[in-house]
């Protein structure tokens, strides 16, 4: 199984929109001297099979950072899919067009949210 997966075009997709209610820039909060969101970040680009990892957001402070620590933002998401109550199906959907539309398109995409830093690759 682990040659199989070397073999494929692998990806990782971090969705993390700006606005949140409850706790107000929590993507970019740090944690231990660290933005939240650099801890996907760091995981995605150790893990050996990942080749590419984007991050979804609408948040230029939250793309800023994020390529900071190695991510890449191909696409900003537009505020309609950023919302509250918005559906994140969408926002994959907004994500796997733009990406298509820009040739680069993995044959797996693996979503780590944000809001996970302690798990392992």
């Amino acid at each position: 199984m682990k040659e199989k997966l070397k073999k494929k075009s692998i990806d990782a997709i971090i969705f993390a929109r700006g606005g949140s209610k409850g706790v107000p820039g929590k993507n970019i909060r740090e944690i231990s001297k660290k933005p939240l969101i650099a801890y996907s970040i760091e995981l995605a680009l150790d893990n050996k099979y990942i080749n590419e990892v984007y991050v979804s957001t609408n948040d230029y402070d939250i793309a800023k950072i994020s390529e900071s620590y190695g991510a890449k933002i191909p696409f900003m998401r537009p505020p309609e899919l950023s919302g509250d109550d918005s559906n994140e199906w969408l926002a994959w959907q907004h994500a796997l067009r733009s990406l298509n539309d820009l040739n680069k398109m993995p044959e797996i995409m693996v979503s780590l949210p944000a809001t996970s830093p302690l798990r392992s690759s």
